[in-house]
């Protein structure tokens, strides 16, 4: 049986071998199918060289690996009027894709991988177009000051990518309409709604289109990273695919468990928010769930089963923490939670 939603399978169409391309174009607008090939791509080839992915979106909200869906977006709303709810697997925030968008997925090996050369093939690429930007804080790249690009990070073993957005045309109005944003979120931008921090490039340059930013894109990606591979079009389905697709689109991965707590506490911090729920019994933190959007998805999901089982101590809960603070090199976002704890009434 297919996964719901998903088109008959067919064979794998390729207009140039994908494991020697170097810019892959999905021609696909479901956000499950065109995660799914993000994944294969990133797992199906042990290539040295750097691939550029290309892919659209139609009316989705992708939230982050480590984010409780309930709370990220208004998503039977999404589902009533034809939108899907999707999850990748980078950490960050919640995201809206319509064609108005486009995204790109750097592909690497982690010895390859060259974030300060990833960001330069899109600033290169927008300011061949005429529009001034850079690169700011955590993850976005903005333009007179306002956001036209998030950014987030995905590393396994010895394979990487750096995937994001660009806004060219998206409908404001629904992005507001199905993304929940939170006060605190907003307060740390110290703006009031989303759309007064986002711009649409072709607010900036009329007449600018997808296709135009596309081209622009390979053609820096070409020159920076002296590619000579080809281009791939990519649609049609493999069994990997299909397993990876029926992964995606699934229920558990995309809402997982509804989380029922004894004790809830949320933060935010400057390098993202969390969302620390626990279940209690005799003293003890029968189960934990934390949600957050820090661009550090593997010591996220490491925290709840560290803590599962520890006595309802703040001491014993900060050594954990600490401990995966070492682990995972990230003694700041552990230490600013112990912190935060350690105000916090248990």
């Amino acid at each position: 049986m297919r996964p719901r939603g998903q088109q008959k399978a067919g064979p794998f169409i390729l207009q140039i071998d994908w494991q020697t391309a170097s810019i892959i174009v999905s021609k696909s607008y479901d956000p499950w199918y065109n995660l799914a090939i993000e994944e294969m791509l990133l797992h199906g080839t042990r290539r040295k060289d750097t691939i550029l992915y290309l892919w659209q979106n139609h009316n989705t909200v992708v939230i982050g690996r480590n984010q409780n869906a309930w709370k990220e977006c208004r998503w039977e709303l999404l589902h009533q009027e034809g939108g899907k709810l999707a999850r990748r697997l980078s950490g960050g925030g919640a995201v809206f894709h319509d064609r108005g968008n486009l995204n790109f997925t750097f592909i690497t090996s982690r010895k390859q991988y060259n974030l300060e050369k990833q960001l330069e093939v899109i600033l290169e690429a927008v300011a061949g177009l005429g529009i001034p930007c850079e690169f700011s804080g955590r993850n976005d790249i903005v333009s007179t000051g306002r956001k036209f690009s998030g950014n987030a990070f995905y590393k396994d073993g010895d394979r990487a990518y750096h995937h994001g957005t660009i806004l060219v045309a998206v409908d404001f109005a629904k992005l507001s309409r199905y993304l929940q944003v939170s006060k605190a979120k907003m307060a740390t931008k110290g703006i009031d709604s989303v759309q007064a921090r986002v711009v649409n490039l072709g607010d900036l340059k009329p007449g600018l289109t997808i296709a135009l930013v596309r081209d622009a894109l390979k053609s820096a990606f070409r020159r920076l990273y002296d590619a000579q591979g080809g281009e791939a079009l990519l649609e049609g389905w493999t069994p990997p695919l299909r397993d990876l697709y029926a992964k995606y689109s699934s229920w558990e991965w995309r809402f997982g468990q509804t989380p029922a707590f004894d004790l809830g506490f949320e933060e935010r911090f400057p390098w993202g928010g969390v969302e620390l729920a626990l279940s209690l019994r005799a003293g003890h933190i029968q189960e934990a769930w934390v949600f957050s959007d820090a661009m550090e998805p593997h010591l996220i999901r490491a925290m709840a089963p560290r803590l599962k089982g520890l006595p309802l101590e703040k001491g014993a809960i900060a050594a954990a923490l600490r401990e995966l603070g070492n682990t995972y090199d990230q003694k700041t976002i552990t230490e600013d939670i112990i912190q935060w704890l350690y105000r916090a009434e248990l």
